[in-house]
């Protein structure tokens, strides 16, 4: 019985029996296996959380009462329900749905997620500006617990409570988050989860604790005289919430049930959700880590449908890289914030595990932590994507540069992602790091200069941002011993007559193609790979300006006070004449889609590139 082709939202799903609605979850659940094997997508955690959201649309007035989701990995169902079950098929492609929540997508999407640990921060700003305008809507924050190891959750959890407003956190402990689930709060989590059945949280605490004669019971009566946190429900009752919980996050009558009992209870209110990553799915119940960001897969094997071409991603590279460095050097240490696979980091992970710490959804501490480390003679480095460390600019500024302590931050997903979109592009990080000093800020050409860029981050000894891409590298041939680089200056692979490309990054390469282009047309242009944004090779420049008193300059970054404004200021400031085009990305949020795709609409493209170059000249 196709009952979700007639849901179109909350108003069609009540129409529905409550014994209806498991059905429903598992129509929903084969709508979403089916549509990211071809598309690729957050795959395990919405599986998971799939009973949940039907049960929340089926008690709560939506759009009317608000559902405040954190991250966005796990409203694949949330989508389906709400009118774009037609659109699925297109998450995450050019031009359609987006994988994460956006406000001006659908009224359903009341605030929108992509980075982690926002979700009730903005929660209590609705539910404040609800009580301002006397207004009697539902809010609704649903938050799994990787989201709780992130500094922002509790500063809002504290100032909720002071509130006193009345609001539903749904705490979804799926019991990991994207890797296994790090910190004082998962263990806590987890001891209650080993008792069995999740009911009777302070019972089972009790009794747990019991089984351990020689340490058990002390701490037991210690906690029962001075309140010691036993288990969730106390953490979050000595908040100023009501807690509720642990209940089964996928018994959806159960669901129903509960919520229905706590929807109009006065003040802040949390229930304690219990799920399992990859529900109904068994490859992605198996292995959650794998499938939580997926590619293309099989549905009937789980296998996934990878590029047979052997070209390493920088990802890669960096994690060979770090491994074999590591090897030679015990001071070095790495850090992760919740991210060992996503950054490479699981390889050095399972090697050096007394060097290597996850932090858990912490950019800004773990960025002052290797700050720590490096004060005390470890060498630390920190992989962090581009997007989630604009969270962490003051930790950069006032613990590492100001301070000028040698701690490498290795910012992966440098430019743009794909399919991810806006809130994943790393497109603000040159110009938003390269205004601090005492900070070197590399951006290798491809994979083989990568591996040299963090050798030689390392033996500089001092504050160093290196900035790569997303995915497979350029294939090209891969030096088997490391070398130092000359601080603060590029190569020149050819000089031009008519105008010279300044390229940084990954835009090199593309660089070197445009300039055989604009060869066929008969503009004779040279390319250097400046390697350095900070400090910029002013000689290089000097000298590419001389040579043909034309420069364009090319980044896979907000034109904004990136690399092209870097030029323009040497240029200004040394007062060099030279007219000068620079490609990068104008002024606006970047959509989804595959970087093919966006480089050739932004203009970064090869073709482009020449096509536009040769277009100025002629102007």
């Amino acid at each position: 019985m196709d009952l979700l082709g007639k849901i179109r939202g909350s108003k069609d799903l009540k129409k529905l029996e409550v014994t209806q609605l498991p059905l429903v979850a598992d129509q929903v659940r084969s709508v979403i296996i089916q549509n990211i094997s071809k598309t690729g997508g957050h795959l395990a955690s919405s599986l998971g959380a799939c009973d949940l959201i039907v049960a929340l649309h089926y008690v709560y007035d939506t759009p009317e009462d608000k559902l405040v989701f954190d991250t966005g990995h796990q409203t694949y169902a949330h989508k389906i329900l709400t009118g774009r079950a037609d659109k699925f098929p297109t998450i995450r492609q050019k031009g359609g749905l987006s994988g994460f929540l956006k406000r001006y997508e659908s009224e359903y999407d009341a605030f929108g997620a992509g980075h982690a640990s926002t979700a009730l921060s903005a929660a209590a700003g609705m539910a404040a500006a609800r009580d301002h305008f006397d207004g009697k809507y539902k809010v609704v924050s649903v938050v799994a617990d990787g989201c709780m190891t992130g500094g922002m959750a509790w500063e809002a959890m504290q100032n909720i409570g002071q509130l006193r407003t009345d609001m539903l956190v749904v705490l979804n402990d799926n019991q990991m988050f994207i890797s296994q689930r790090v910190g004082h709060l998962g263990k806590i989590l987890t001891q209650l989860l080993t008792l069995g059945t999740v009911q009777n949280a302070g019972r089972k605490a009790e009794l747990f604790l019991n089984r351990f004669q020689f340490w058990g019971k002390k701490v037991l009566r210690v906690a029962k005289r001075t309140r010691v946190l036993l288990f969730p429900g106390m953490i979050f009752e000595e908040m100023g919430f009501t807690y509720f919980g642990p209940v089964d996050g996928h018994n959806i009558p159960e669901l129903v049930e509960v919520m229905g009992y706590v929807k109009n209870l006065k003040g802040p209110v949390l229930l304690h959700v219990v799920t399992k990553k990859g529900k109904g799915y068994e490859p992605a119940e198996t292995e959650p880590t794998e499938f939580h960001g997926t590619p293309k897969f099989d549905v009937e094997t789980g296998l996934s449908k990878k590029d047979p071409a052997r070209i390493p991603t920088f990802t890669q590279v960096f994690s060979n890289t770090i491994v074999k460095l590591a090897e030679k050097d015990p001071r070095i240490a790495a850090i992760t914030a919740a991210m060992p696979e996503g950054t490479g980091l699981a390889a050095f992970r399972d090697k050096f595990p007394s060097r290597y710490y996850d932090v858990g959804i912490a950019e800004e501490h773990a960025v002052t932590f290797a700050a720590g480390l490096a004060a005390e003679g470890v060498k630390p480095v920190v992989a962090i994507y581009s997007s989630f460390m604009q969270r962490s600019f003051d930790q950069v500024m006032h613990d590492i540069s100001l301070q000028k302590l040698p701690v490498v931050i290795a910012m992966d997903r440098g430019g743009l992602v794909g399919e991810d979109g806006p809130t994943h592009h790393g497109i603000f990080d040159l110009g938003l790091f390269r205004m601090l000093p005492d900070l070197a800020v590399m951006a290798p050409a491809d994979e083989d200069e990568l591996q040299h860029m963090l050798y030689t981050a390392f033996a500089l000894n001092m504050p160093v941002m290196l900035r790569y891409p997303r995915g497979k590298g350029f294939g090209v041939d891969m030096s088997s011993e490391f070398k130092r680089l000359p601080f603060g200056k590029g190569r020149i692979f050819s000089k031009g007559r008519d105008v010279n490309i300044l390229a940084l990054g990954n835009r090199v390469h593309p660089a070197i193609k445009a300039a055989e282009l604009l060869k066929a047309l008969g503009v004779n242009a040279g390319v250097a790979d400046m390697r350095f944004l900070k400090p910029l090779d002013g000689d290089l420049i000097k000298e590419m300006a001389g040579a043909s008193g034309r420069l364009v300059t090319t980044e896979d970054n907000a034109l904004a006070t990136g690399f092209g404004s870097a030029v323009l200021e040497y240029l200004n400031e040394n007062a060099i004449q030279s007219d000068v085009l620079r490609l990068g990305i104008p002024d606006h949020y970047v959509e989804q889609g595959r970087p093919d795709e966006l480089y050739e609409d932004l203009g970064l493209s090869s073709g482009k590139m020449a096509d536009r170059i040769s277009g100025w000249l002629k102007k």
